[in-house]
């Protein structure tokens, strides 16, 4: 997945799938609503959101894009915008 320069995904969570992220370059952030936790991967990094968590994804770079591989599984996938 790729994010340009400040974008990030809507806040939402998954009933049945967990979300395993890995930074491939930039800086990404996974923020977790109710923890109010905000995890900053680099490159080589990883974070594992799991179900039900409320989370948006964010390239934390103004000026750069990044990227990371989401693996999602396992279940049916769904995407559960707050």
């Amino acid at each position: 997945m790729d994010l340009q320069p400040g974008e990030s995904t809507p806040w939402h969570f998954h009933r049945e799938v967990t979300d395993h992220m890995v930074c491939l370059s930039g800086v990404i952030e996974v923020r977790l609503q109710l923890e109010a936790a905000v995890h900053v991967l680099s490159p080589g990094q990883r974070c594992t959101v799991f179900v039900l968590q409320v989370h948006q994804v964010a390239n934390a770079s103004p000026s750069e894009t990044a990227s990371c591989l989401l693996i999602q599984g396992v279940g049916r996938y769904d995407f559960n915008p707050v």
